[in-house]
């Protein structure tokens, strides 16, 4: 059976301006435990920094991560994102449509409340799972 969002999401994600830092950022992520950061302005999302596009987009092209912004590296939109009214169905509908492996939760205004992963899907959707025995152990991002 589908829930809410709400109920299963990582409320009060970490998020950056884009100007931060690469390095900045980074090391939130390490402090934090997690995967990924969102890119926020007040509260309009810019965009997501993944540890992907980290590794990819900064340190693989030889961009010094002490001056590059977040804003050049993460993935920008259209960043597909959910409300917390939304149901898992839909998550896992959106993730396997993009290819993607965490969504962020945005309010209706689209000022991001927290951020949905497929690990925390795989333990509330089927706690049975390997991904679930793997997400439990892993960051929540």
């Amino acid at each position: 059976m589908a829930r809410l969002i709400r109920d299963v999401m990582s409320p009060g994600t970490a998020a950056v301006e884009p100007m931060t830092t690469v390095a900045r950022a980074a090391r939130m992520m390490r402090e934090q435990d997690i995967g990924d950061v969102l890119v926020a302005y007040d509260c309009d999302l810019f965009g997501v920094l993944t540890d992907r596009d980290i590794v990819l987009r900064a340190l693989a092209e030889d961009r010094d991560p002490e001056s590059t912004p977040v804003g050049a590296v993460c993935t920008r939109p259209p960043v597909v994102t959910l409300t917390p009214d939304d149901t898992t169905e839909r998550a896992v509908e959106l993730m396997r449509r993009f290819h993607v492996r965490r969504l962020p939760v945005v309010e209706h205004g689209g000022c991001p409340v927290g951020i949905v992963s497929l690990g925390d899907l795989a333990v509330t959707e089927d706690p049975h799972s390997a991904l679930s025995d793997i997400s439990k152990a892993a960051p929540n991002h």
